[in-house]
């Protein structure tokens, strides 16, 4: 019987084979390095990437390159150029498509023009490998993105030009290096280039046309599977990658083709994204790094002078590359020097296809040992650079932003407060997901979900029986980075008690549900939403929910004459932002001249850059046309003036009824401005004025208009 002393000799042989023990260590590394290298101030990417090196095959040999790591270290890059494409502004990805073409074309030709003659000249190969050799100055492996990601930046434009140039230059690397072994071997068929081609074609189809619908279908069908909707993203980026290889392409080129085309689909502030990055940067991408360390060999430099001057001369060369091509592009396209450091921090780590085209180079006799040890240093020393230079750059970048990309509101500095009145709680996930992707990211406040209930018979159970089925139905909502408190309160008058609740919270905005079919009180007396815009003060959004956020595809404002002039233009045209922002949808905007001059000059003091169409809207009478011409894919915002005010018009009475009658699949927000009642000492005069002759002849209407209905269907 085997002894315990020789059950623990054959658990802790090294390497170590237990994969429990394997993945228990690999976790704690996950956990401890980063922490403990911060408290040196070193990147936690850095101390990840060491750690690997210190219990790889090359180090203490705690843990040897298996397929198990080679599994999750393959995951973690697929899963870096994944969140790379669904992070991308998409807006701003094609407004400077020009300069990621520019960027890839620099980054690709400098380090290869440069990395040449240092390897034909300096350290004597010949053409052939020194051609190869020179080529993976030019790869580069986003190691630091997470870098990006912690800080927030992602959407800045320097770094969407970085990734576009990633994929370009890989592409070219990767076909460079079939071109030279198939030199090399004097075979390079025509059928290679034939693949290439139609293998894209085949590829962008799939990914761009056929998947983003299978997608859509899927997370409408599927609303409240949560959990399923990350695991279909999850096998979709793979079998991109997967079919990216049949092609004769890189899988990391599937992966964020993949990111690209599920972009608009998975908006940055939804649960679905929350759960992406959070198990990529908790497990999947720490584990690829750890595995880069795995590579690195730090015995090599024992090897003599020869493989200490090459491993020297690739290093510099490839920073020297990288940085010139940073450099030149920074200044060719006028961006600051703060980003252009972020592009070469992002770019100037290599790992992943630098060790590719090596090994390959190294099985087909092109290259010598000296060029594949000096490889593995090269890639150790560009990831901490990479590392150390994306870190400053990202907070430069925070830093000026915070300083510049500020807002000019008319309202105070005080925290966003939203309220969110409920009846009807089948309507609650909708409007609780809309709050989310207009909220202020950077209130602390709560979102506030009330129920009012009538305080007629036994008011104590009532308000114990919904509000114990309010807090089972917001406990499923988790937002990220929100707190959401709920709110039962009894009162004689629905509406009132909402007014006083948003009063007492000092809330900016309620979020209405859409008004319910009418009843003959509603006929006579209005309905509750009338009520609350008659007596409130607060900015007040009434939506009318169809389908989820990402079933559309364009936003489109429509302001009547005046709007600009209301109090809290600018913060409902933020709002606006927001979501174009979140949801990547660009803005159809109908106004006038001077409204629309006053929208864009809000979006210019903004860090929001959204495509803007103009529509000239000069005429009231157009507006049930605009409303019949709207698609069922549009997410329609209309900015209306409460009666009274600047912007009023009679148009905008009944817009509910004009809504339902031409907009059945559209989203609707009705947009009212937040205004001034007035010092609540003057309440007791209010009654002196014109509403009762109004109020008196709108009841006319509606009666008018309900003994219409009823004939209309008896007949």
């Amino acid at each position: 019987m085997e002894s315990f002393r020789d059950q623990l000799n054959n658990q802790f042989q090294l390497p170590l084979q237990n994969p429990v023990l394997v993945f228990a260590l690999i976790l704690l590394l996950i956990l401890l390095a980063p922490i403990v290298f911060r408290r040196f101030k070193v990147p936690g990417i850095i101390g990840l990437i060491l750690a690997g090196v210190v219990v790889g095959p090359h180090g203490m040999n705690l843990l040897a390159r298996n397929s198990a790591i080679d599994l999750f270290s393959t995951i973690g890059l697929l899963y870096i150029m994944f969140i790379a494409g669904l992070e991308l502004e998409i807006h701003e990805f094609r407004r400077n498509r020009y300069h990621s073409l520019g960027f890839g074309f620099l980054t690709f030709f400098m380090p290869l023009i440069l990395g040449f003659p240092a390897c034909y000249y300096i350290l004597g190969y010949d053409f052939t490998a020194s051609l190869l050799t020179a080529s993976i100055f030019s790869t580069q492996t986003m190691v630091a993105y997470p870098i990006v990601t912690k800080f927030g930046i992602s959407k800045n434009k320097a770094v969407a030009v970085t990734v576009g140039g990633t994929i370009i230059t890989d592409t070219a690397v990767l076909l460079l290096l079939a071109i030279i072994t198939g030199t090399h071997t004097g075979n390079l068929p025509v059928g290679f280039w034939v693949r290439i081609i139609v293998g894209m074609i085949i590829l962008l189809f799939v990914l761009f046309i056929i998947m983003p619908r299978v997608a859509k279908w899927f997370f409408i069908r599927l609303e409240g599977e949560k959990s399923s909707h990350y695991v279909f993203v999850l096998a979709i980026v793979f079998l991109a990658a997967f079919c990216a290889q049949l092609a004769g392409l890189e899988p990391i080129i599937g992966a964020f083709i993949a990111g690209l085309a599920l972009n608009r689909l998975v908006p940055q502030s939804s649960m679905l994204m929350n759960r992406i990055q959070f198990v990529g940067n908790a497990l999947f991408i720490p584990f690829f790094l750890i595995s880069v360390g795995m590579l690195v060999d730090l015995r090599v430099l024992n090897n003599g002078p020869r493989a200490i001057w090459v491993a020297f001369v690739l290093t510099v060369v490839a920073l020297v590359g990288k940085y010139v091509a940073a450099r030149t592009t920074r200044q060719i396209f006028g961006y600051s020097k703060a980003q252009g450091l972020l592009i070469f921090g992002l770019s100037s780590s290599h790992a992943a296809a630098t060790m590719a085209v090596i090994l390959v180079g190294f099985k087909a006799g092109i290259i010598d040992e000296n060029i594949l040890n000096g490889t593995i240093i090269l890639i150790l020393v560009t990831c901490l650079v990479a590392s150390f230079a994306t870190e400053r750059a990202a907070k430069k970048i925070v830093i000026s932003e915070e300083s510049i990309d500020k807002i000019q509101e008319e309202e105070s500095a005080q925290p966003e407060s939203i309220l969110i009145p409920v009846a009807n709680f089948d309507h609650l996930e909708g409007l609780m997901e809309f709050t989310h992707f207009i909220r202020d990211k950077k209130s602390d406040n709560p979102v506030w979900v009330l129920s009012v209930v009538d305080e007629e018979g036994d008011a104590e159970s009532k308000l114990n029986r919904v509000r114990n089925n309010l807090t089972k139905l917001v406990h499923g909502f988790t937002l990220p980075d929100a707190k959401i408190e709920t709110l039962v309160v009894a009162d004689q008058n629905v509406p009132a008690g909402i007014n006083r609740i948003s009063r007492d919270l000092d809330v900016q905005t309620i979020i209405l549900g859409w008004p319910m079919k009418e009843t003959f009180t509603d006929l006579i007396f209005g309905h509750k939403t009338e009520h609350i815009l008659e007596t409130s003060e607060k900015c007040i959004m009434v939506c009318k929910l169809v389908h989820p956020l990402i079933a559309y595809k364009r936003i489109v404002l429509f302001c009547p004459p005046l709007s600009e002039l209301e109090q809290g233009f600018d913060y409902q045209v933020k709002k606006v932002l927001i979501l174009s922002n979140e949801l990547n949808m660009s803005i159809h905007l109908y106004a006038n001249a001077k409204t629309r001059e006053q929208v864009l000059n809000i979006i210019s003091k903004t860090s929001y850059l959204p495509v803007i169409r103009d529509f000239d809207s000069r005429k009231w009478e157009y507006f049930n046309l605009f409303l019949q011409r709207s698609s069922s894919e549009d997410i329609i915002f209309i900015f209306s003036g409460r009666k009274g005010s600047l912007s009023y018009h009679p148009y905008m009475d009944h817009l509910v009824d004009r809504v339902n009658a031409h907009c059945t699949g559209q989203m609707v927000i009705l947009v009212h401005s937040a205004v001034n009642l007035g010092d609540d000492k003057y309440d007791k005069y209010r009654d002196f004025s014109s509403e009762p002759l109004t109020r008196s002849m709108e009841t006319f209407e509606r009666i008018q208009r309900g003994l219409g209905k009823m004939i209309h269907k008896a007949e």
